[in-house]
């Protein structure tokens, strides 16, 4: 196969160890949300020169690209390929690019990261010093997903050196398919998203929304129950329900419409505290079916450091753990939902109640970071790029958990 003269520059580092390259394959943008893959890569990029290859871009005359940095130093790489371009050579322009990028770390560590198995069509190609799989999501389940997915992540499980889960329900249906996995939930930027707790100016697109005021912020997409939100808003006309997040593979002309219904849009991920800080509930109105089947939302933890009392279909990784622990009120109907709005804007009015309710998911979350996740996840990725002995690794485990425990 022809390859493309194509070349990336990564950093020298001077007079320092030369820094792993790490090569992300992707079905998201970098651009589109600030989620799970962007806490851990802009922490990765830290130590590693991070290079974010995304899915291709059908504009142009010819096979091209463009790269661009972002947090950290983040290299995002989007190709760009001709409308009607066959799909062997979208396929082999993207195993071009993915290997000219992993040949620019001559004498480096290539690690290479999936977060689609759709990626190791072309991502086969590159040779990697560790690969790894971030199941985020089961993606056979969403609409429109590729009927070779499934064939193509039995694949990537055959070759990957080390698997990470994105929650506890993909970790219970995963575990068998693979040696070395590990479940790393959803974790917290709790500065980010406490910031709301201090109070910001009202955003002026909600400024003028009456309150109460029931929130929700996140992709818009098949995993929310549009009919759930209008039963809702139709039981509690003087709740004002915002929908803060961009529509994606849904009929816009499908959300529900209501007065007291508001469709925001996107915002970015900096904005968020601003529009929660004058939220008086929030409200994840997840769909039961195949999509959320083993979703462990990020934003259940957000929601809760920024001090807003949660509402919450039951969705199994919120069942458990936070509606076990009384974190987040669960209900499955419009009905139940919105008599626990009731009490939860009322346990909201007691300062004492509120304090004690804060008190306990301050200490809830003082557990969790994406700092910690993302060390840990690198733990796993180095102990596979230099594989120990049994001797070295349980010394090497005993002086973890002795600084786990110092830290406690």
């Amino acid at each position: 196969m022809h390859k493309m003269m194509t070349s990336f520059d990564l950093p020298t580092g001077g007079n320092t160890a030369p820094r792993p390259l790490l090569l992300v394959l992707s079905h998201l943008r970098w651009d589109f949300v600030f989620q799970r893959p962007q806490h851990l890569l802009t922490r990765a990029a830290r130590s590693c020169d991070v290079f974010f290859l995304e899915e291709p871009i059908f504009e142009g005359e010819i096979l091209s690209q463009r790269a661009f940095t972002r947090e950290n130093g983040v290299t995002v790489v989007q190709p760009l390929v001709p409308n009607g371009t066959p799909e062997d050579k979208v396929t082999g322009h993207l195993g071009d690019l993915a290997e000219s990028i992993a040949d620019a770390a001559t004498g480096r560590p290539v690690y290479l990261w999936y977060y689609t198995p759709m990626a190791y069509a072309f991502g086969s190609r590159v040779d990697a010093d560790v690969v790894i799989f971030d199941k985020m999501d089961e993606l056979s389940a969403f609409d429109f997903a590729s009927p070779q997915l499934r064939a193509l992540e039995a694949e990537l499980l055959g070759q990957a050196d080390v698997v990470f889960t994105g929650g506890a329900s993909l970790q219970r249906a995963a575990a068998h398919r693979h040696g070395n996995i590990h479940c790393f939930p959803s974790s917290i930027d709790v500065a980010h998203f406490g910031s709301a707790r201090g109070g910001f100016p009202d955003p002026d697109d909600q400024a003028d929304i009456a309150h109460p005021r029931v929130g929700f912020f996140g992709v818009i997409d098949e995993r929310l129950d549009l009919s759930l939100i209008a039963e809702m808003a139709a039981l509690r006309p003087h709740w004002q329900f915002v929908m803060v997040g961009p529509v994606v593979k849904i009929d816009p002309a499908s959300l529900p419409q209501a007065a007291n219904i508001h469709w925001l849009g996107g915002k970015s991920y900096a904005d968020l505290p601003r529009y929660l800080a004058h939220w008086d509930l929030g409200f994840m109105p997840f769909a039961r079916n195949a999509a959320t089947r083993f979703i462990s939302p990020t934003k259940t933890p957000e929601f809760l450091a920024a001090g807003v009392r949660l509402l919450s279909t039951p969705i199994d990784d919120v069942v458990d753990p936070y509606g076990t622990l009384g974190l987040v009120e669960i209900a499955a109907t419009a009905e139940a939902l919105v008599a626990a709005g009731d009490r939860a804007l009322a346990g909201a009015s007691d300062p004492a109640a509120e304090s004690a309710r804060l008190a306990e998911v301050d200490a809830f979350l003082a557990g969790s970071s994406w700092d910690r996740t993302w060390a840990d996840m690198y733990a796993h990725i180095r102990r596979a790029a230099a594989p120990v002995r049994i001797s070295d690794y349980i010394v090497d485990r005993a002086t973890v958990t002795l600084q786990e425990a110092a830290n406690v």
